[in-house]
């Protein structure tokens, strides 16, 4: 046994087989000394096929009690016909709100090997290397009242967006302590010249940045203009933070500037445990990918740096997290791809597994 606990929930369609690679890199390391103590558990459509929900209460415990959860994927089109209240997704967004997970790290790096794969010219995208700090845990998509109402003879959605000055402080000072061990620079995005709750988000933000930490250069930026100026010219950017809503708009749009979203992971940072170690859950930002589960198409690339981000943000293993993120930009230098980034001469084209198999053997070399 060791202090390092980890619980994995591998979930739906490719979940498993991307964490099935992430299984090597974890015995890998521990061959070298780095062992950490690995539980599995069910989520999303995987546990209620199990136990008629999209996450049983036994699991949800094992979250609180360990230092990070490691998920794959959940969802598929075998559960649309589920109630609202039992489909997979719902048991992420348990996880998130039970965990207390306010702070969603989505970062977006184009290797140089890829930086083909982008839409935009490779001069644009080369080198990029930003971070995108949603605020996860409140905003409209958990702001009450909400729900869809009879008024008169029509039907009327709403949904509240709700912030205290509480919740933004908490997030501004992730995104102030990401950027000092970056490039010192951060960018807050909201809506302040439309929305109330963007004008505190400002204010906040400002003040946390005055009296904590004026050592980091901060800026401000309407969401919308953020998106065109992140298509415009995004290595202007280090860490972005913003709410809810518009943190998912920005991280999917910055995603796709890297060209596939299965090299894109992600981390949901909480509050310290008495360990010292943050809350904390660690996942892929693709989809569970149902139209070729079990085929051996999927890449394994984000949910493998979703594993780096663990090693660096809950376990203090910096020079570890390196090594993976090298090995990854180590095998694509050499060519490798699996059947998401096909396309280009020169390549070679890989299964989930032999990719994995890959940056394992890279690791061994490094």
């Amino acid at each position: 046994m060791t202090n390092r606990s980890l619980l994995i929930l591998p979930g739906d369609g490719i979940g498993p087989e991307v964490m099935a690679e992430v299984r090597k890199i974890i015995d890998w390391f521990g061959t070298q000394g780095i062992a950490f103590d690995v539980s599995e558990d069910l989520v999303g459509g995987a546990a209620y096929d199990a136990h008629g929900t999209p996450l049983h209460d036994d699991t949800m415990a094992k979250a609180q009690e360990v230092d990070a959860v490691l998920l794959g994927a959940v969802g598929g089109p075998k559960y649309d016909v589920l109630d609202f209240s039992v489909k997979p997704e719902r048991g992420l967004l348990r996880l998130r709100k039970e965990m207390d997970l306010y702070a969603n790290l989505r970062p977006a790096q184009c290797f140089d090997a890829l930086a083909d794969f982008s839409s935009l010219k490779k001069d644009v995208v080369a080198g990029l290397d930003i971070m995108i700090v949603r605020e996860l845990t409140s905003g409209v998509y958990f702001g009450e009242p909400r729900g869809i109402h009879k008024e008169g003879n029509e039907r009327v959605g709403i949904n509240t967006q709700r912030y205290t000055e509480s919740e933004i402080a908490r997030v501004a000072r992730s995104a102030f302590e990401l950027a000092r061990k970056r490039g010192n620079k951060v960018c807050s995005m909201e809506k302040a010249n439309v929305m109330e709750s963007g004008i505190l988000w400002r204010d906040v933000v400002q003040e946390v940045h005055d009296a904590e930490y004026p050592d980091v250069e901060l800026s401000h930026m309407y969401a919308d203009a953020g998106a065109m100026q992140l298509t415009r010219w995004p290595k202007q950017f280090d860490v972005i933070v913003t709410d809810n809503l518009f943190g998912d708009l920005l991280s999917d749009l910055a995603a796709m500037l890297t060209g596939s979203l299965g090299m894109l992971p992600s981390a949901s940072l909480g509050a310290p445990m008495a360990n010292g170690r943050p809350k904390a859950l660690y996942e892929p930002v693709h989809g569970s990918a149902p139209d070729i589960a079990g085929q051996g198409k999927a890449n394994p690339i984000a949910c493998i740096l979703s594993f780096a981000m663990a090693l660096r943000y809950s376990f203090d293993l910096g020079d570890e997290a390196d090594k993976v993120e090298k090995a990854v930009e180590a095998v694509l230098a050499d060519g490798l791809r699996t059947a998401d980034l096909l396309g280009e001469e020169g390549t070679t084209p890989v299964s989930t597994a032999e990719m994995g198999d890959a940056i394992v053997a890279k690791l061994a070399a490094s």
